[in-house]
């Protein structure tokens, strides 16, 4: 009795049919929602990332602009650069 009286109900079945509609049939449904939620905790963490990335970076910069046996240091790791009465081994780790 009661379960024929809420199919009778239109502002129920309104309510429900919406509900229906917004979960799984709307352009901005449940599952795009936990998508988009999704995505931006990754970007927020790639985000944090890279601030630190670029922290790091202004240090090395600062440390390469003020202090020259970094500098040498830096040129002859990254570049293999050498003075010109040494030569430079490359040893290739397999």
């Amino acid at each position: 009795m009661l379960f024929l009286k809420l199919l009778k109900n239109k502002y129920l079945i309104v309510v429900v049919a919406l509900g229906v509609w917004l979960l799984y049939f709307d352009k901005n449904d449940l599952f795009t929602q936990l998508e988009m939620v999704n995505r931006c905790n990754k970007l927020k963490a790639e985000k944090e990332y890279y601030i630190s990335e670029i922290e790091n970076n202004k240090k090395e910069i600062f440390e390469l602009q003020h202090n020259t046996k970094s500098l040498e240091t830096f040129a002859r790791e990254k570049y293999y650069m050498k003075k010109d009465n040494e030569d430079v081994f490359v040893f290739v780790n397999k």
